[in-house]
């Protein structure tokens, strides 16, 4: 009766060199070359492809591991010391190291991969009451330690500062015409800039006015946004900027909100 040898298949030279350290338990870091060159050459006569490139790929290894094997039998150079000597194995004992390192990263992945097959999601089944809940609006916690006062005193503070910009002279000049703003446009205005920033300076924001109008007319919406719920205020010292945030509200919620309609309260 025949006895049938059964090979193993590597999936490449490394493989196959890794293979046999691990067989002869060696040091990566000290391979004996003798010793290894000659069962790698064992292998690959054992090997049975006709596929020319895979067979290369493994002759080509047999060739580096006959030439390290070759400058290693080479007499030393008694003027080069130890230390400045190169070792032949370096190169090849790297990328052992780094086909080592990417070979049980793949076993790593693999092993998540059929880890996460066992898992089963459910879709989310919230009922449309809970989905739709809001949690009421506390206007004491919303403005903290902000009151009226502090946001009067930096309406002041920037009216002070546009006035100081302007030309004594040349704002003389022309007609003085009544400003005429669009409390619509405005409103959209300043919405899709809050949405944008999501956190804005609220001095920066009425710096951003053209007039004195439509300063007053942005206060006012700041105003009615902290009121129905969509933005927040916060200052960290007394005198120190107001910073304007927005709530953790959807793009439609927010930018389809209507600002200073009657939403039902007395």
């Amino acid at each position: 009766m025949a006895l049938s040898v059964k090979l193993e298949v590597f999936e490449g030279p490394l493989d196959l060199l890794l293979h046999l350290i691990d067989k002869n338990k060696i040091d990566i870091y000290d391979i004996p070359i003798v010793l290894i060159t000659e069962q790698y050459m064992d292998y690959i006569k054992k090997m049975e492809t006709e596929d020319m490139n895979v067979m290369s790929e493994f002759l080509l290894m047999a060739a580096t591991l006959l030439d390290i094997k070759c400058k290693m039998l080479l007499p030393k150079d008694e003027t080069v010391t130890d230390e400045e000597e190169e070792d032949p194995r370096a190169e090849l004992v790297q990328k052992l190291l780094e086909y080592k390192m990417y070979k049980y990263m793949s076993f790593e992945l693999k092993d998540m991969s059929m880890n996460a097959s066992k898992n089963i999601y459910k879709a989310p089944t919230i009922p449309e009451e809970v989905a739709a809940y809001r949690e009421p609006v506390d206007y004491e916690t919303l403005l903290g330690e902000v009151n009226l006062q502090k946001l009067n005193e930096i309406f002041k503070e920037t009216m002070r500062r546009r006035e100081d910009k302007i030309d004594p002279i040349r704002s003389k000049f022309g007609n003085i015409e009544k400003d005429e703003i669009d409390l619509d446009a405005k409103t959209e205005y300043i919405k899709s800039y809050l949405w944008r920033e999501k956190k804005v300076s609220f001095r920066e924001l009425l710096e951003k006015q053209g007039s004195k109008m439509e300063i007053i007319v942005a206060f006012l919406i700041v105003l009615e946004l902290i009121k129905i719920g969509l933005i927040k205020i916060k200052q960290n010292d007394l005198f120190d900027d107001i910073i304007i945030k927005v709530m953790d509200v959807s793009q439609e919620e927010f930018l389809g909100a209507q600002v200073g309609e009657d939403n039902g309260e007395d």
